[in-house]
């Protein structure tokens, strides 16, 4: 019996890593060093801005935030936008009002445009969609471990292209070593030297992927700073309790302890 169930695992382990050499297996993903990785991390407000900007030049031709509010640009621990420059930035995009019956600039307090293309998919939660739970049993041990979530997901297929194109349906195909499977219908969207910084940062492939893919981390998780600190606070209260109850407990057992009772 034991000898058959061996033989049915190992075939089925050859089968499953054959069927994943054939579809090109899950792609490497490259862990990027970003600054609100880990319990002390924290987004990076000139980064934030510059990845703002990647998606407003680049990425919002095709891509929407529908689930983000434009009034968070100017929130703490974001971009942290003057409220005059979130009120500009909004007036940028129209919107439908059906009582007006005719299109108006945005204001604050509507979200980002929808994705232009119906095929293009929304980027307000891809960040968070992408890092996934790999390792045994879907634990997330790799994340724990290695750091790699869906921000280095989002950054590994903006710089991943390799410059080869097939066709296959009447579809064109680029190779990325990033996506799974080798090949990915979208075109590169970034080239490097896309967009020109104000802060004068470097406007590299590498930093233009980075930037974008921790932006729209923030967009995914727009209050992790405050669910950091929340947590931070509570480990602190515990151990401070845990360290009272256990001095509590040595004094009032010390008078009994060791003391032998007379039955």
């Amino acid at each position: 019996m034991l000898k058959k169930l061996s033989i049915i695992a190992a075939t089925a382990l050859s089968l499953s890593a054959g069927g994943a050499l054939a579809a090109g297996g899950a792609g490497h993903i490259e862990d990027v060093d970003f600054s609100f990785e880990g319990p002390f991390g924290k987004f990076d407000q000139n980064q934030l801005q510059r990845g703002l900007q990647v998606y407003t030049e680049v990425c919002s031709a095709c891509h929407g935030m529908r689930y983000v509010p434009l009034r968070t640009l100017a929130d703490e621990g974001g971009p942290h936008l003057p409220e005059d420059q979130v009120r500009a930035y909004a007036a940028q995009f129209d919107i439908y009002d059906a009582e007006l019956e005719d299109d108006r600039p945005r204001k604050v307090t509507d979200h980002f445009p929808l994705s232009n293309d119906p095929n293009a998919p929304d980027l307000s939660l891809m960040a968070k969609a992408r890092a996934g739970f790999h390792g045994p049993y879907g634990t997330g041990i790799n994340q724990l471990v290695k750091g790699m979530g869906g921000p280095e997901y989002i950054a590994s297929i903006l710089t991943g292209y390799t410059g080869e194109e097939k066709e296959e349906a009447g579809t064109v195909f680029y190779e990325n070593t990033a996506f799974p499977g080798g090949w990915i219908a979208m075109a590169p969207p970034l080239y490097g030297e896309d967009v020109e910084y104000a802060d004068g940062h470097s406007n590299s492939l590498h930093h233009e992927a980075e930037d974008v893919s921790a932006f729209l981390m923030w967009a995914a998780e727009p209050k992790m700073m405050a669910r950091k600190q929340a947590g931070l606070t509570g480990v602190l209260f515990l151990v401070v309790l845990s360290t009272l109850l256990y001095l509590t407990n040595k004094k009032l057992w010390a008078p009994i302890k060791g003391k032998k009772l007379d039955l």
